[in-house]
């Protein structure tokens, strides 16, 4: 738990997840309406693995429900 995932060796495997924003303070159902659109998510998702990898860190991705 006091290593850096580089001082560990280790990897990450980084899963597009939609479900992480919803804002369940209301009623029964979440909802996702202020999460970030399609593209966007697409973006950030991209640029987290490519910054992980210049880094170093082995990165392997998956997509949530495909």
């Amino acid at each position: 738990m006091n290593l850096s995932i580089q001082e560990a060796g280790g990897s990450l495997l980084v899963v597009s997840q939609f479900t992480l924003y919803g804002d369940c303070r209301k009623g029964k159902r979440p909802s996702f309406s202020d999460a970030a659109p399609p593209e966007r998510a697409k973006m950030l998702y991209d640029l987290l693995t490519a910054k992980c990898r210049e880094r170093g860190i082995s990165v392997e991705t998956e997509f949530f429900g495909k």
